[in-house]
């Protein structure tokens, strides 16, 4: 798979917590510069408190994603302070964790203003940029759930899918252009995030992520390595595979399991209480730092071997290759 030189001016949109700081931690090194877009102060804090902590340098841009000209403000100043934008990596979501006759049409209306709209604006930002310099790397975070949709997600699903049908049309908007701007979509599993602790819920108990679970610097590598190589898409983990292609051959299979199991598979044994704070409307991490794990830690798996297959072909298709190479020389001299 082709790859490109590794980014130095990078913009990151969800930046203060969760898979965004998981991935600003993974890029930050000596002489790499990160634009940190997110809504609360202390996290955002933090999160260039990491960034200079791996030898980088960073600047701290808060702002709500679904605001375009905000978006569009913060790219502004992070070329005149830092130089031209070589990554915009759009992270930055929320959702509503409810059944669809549970949600309110104003709860729709802002989790599609941040996690579909929110995206457009930060391609929007990144592409004034990088499509007349005729060069960039755009990084869009997925999910198997932009392809599949589970119950009491349908805020989440729907942006998800939107997302996926925005990025398909802009690529080939620049494939038409003969552009030189690259463009990767990494679809992410269940993630042990701070998502969990703060996401609006209207559920009997506590959320959970889709079983299994891995940690944010699974999903954090993947998009690091994204950002270096002209990858079109990239699955991160068996259950983005089989969610993926399991909808496109049997999508009534997964109605019926999804209706039968996703919905206590989404919830934990403990209680949720109802009166809880959200991050729907306002961040929770303005006056405290949340980093970027959630309460799965124990449950998470560190590693993904699909990921490093994905990651891997050339070294796996030669090893296939060797393998099946000294196989029949053996078998010939037998």
């Amino acid at each position: 798979m082709p790859s490109r030189a590794a980014p130095t001016r990078i913009v990151v949109t969800g930046a203060s917590a969760g898979i965004g700081r998981a991935t600003v931690r993974e890029l930050a090194a000596p002489g790499v510069r990160i634009g940190l877009i997110a809504r609360g102060r202390a996290g955002l804090e933090a999160a260039a408190q990491d960034v200079r902590a791996g030898g980088g340098e960073a600047l701290v841009l808060p702002c709500d994603v679904s605001d375009a000209e905000a978006v569009e403000a913060a790219a502004a100043r992070f070329e005149a302070e830092c130089g031209e934008i070589d990554c915009w990596i759009n992270v930055a979501m929320c959702a509503v964790l409810a059944e669809v006759t549970e949600t309110t049409a104003e709860e729709f209306r802002r989790v599609t203003e941040v996690t579909y709209l929110g995206a457009v604006h930060g391609f929007q930002a990144a592409l004034r940029r990088m499509v007349p310099r005729d060069s960039g790397k755009v990084v869009q975070v997925g999910s198997a759930l932009g392809y599949r949709g589970i119950p009491l997600q349908a805020t989440y699903c729907a942006s998800k899918h939107a997302v996926q049908g925005f990025v398909e049309s802009l690529r080939t908007e620049l494939e038409h252009r003969g552009s030189n701007v690259s463009l990767t979509i990494v679809q992410l599993p269940g993630l042990n995030t701070t998502q969990f602790t703060w996401v609006r819920a209207r559920t009997k108990n506590k959320p959970q992520p889709v079983a299994p679970i891995y940690a944010p610097e699974v999903g954090a590598r993947a998009i690091a390595w994204a950002a270096a190589h002209d990858r079109r898409e990239l699955w991160v983990g068996l259950p983005t595979v089989y969610t993926i292609l399991g909808n496109r051959m049997a999508s009534w299979v997964a109605d019926r399991y999804l209706a039968r199991t996703a919905v206590s598979g989404q919830q934990t044994d403990e209680p949720l209480d109802p009166e809880r704070p959200d991050y729907l409307f306002a961040p929770l991490d303005d006056e405290r730092d949340h980093g970027s794990a959630g309460p799965f830690t124990d449950k998470a798996h560190g590693r993904s071997v699909q990921l490093a297959v994905a990651t891997h072909r050339g070294a796996v298709a030669a090893g296939v290759a060797g393998l099946g190479a000294g196989l029949a020389t053996a078998l010939a001299r037998r």
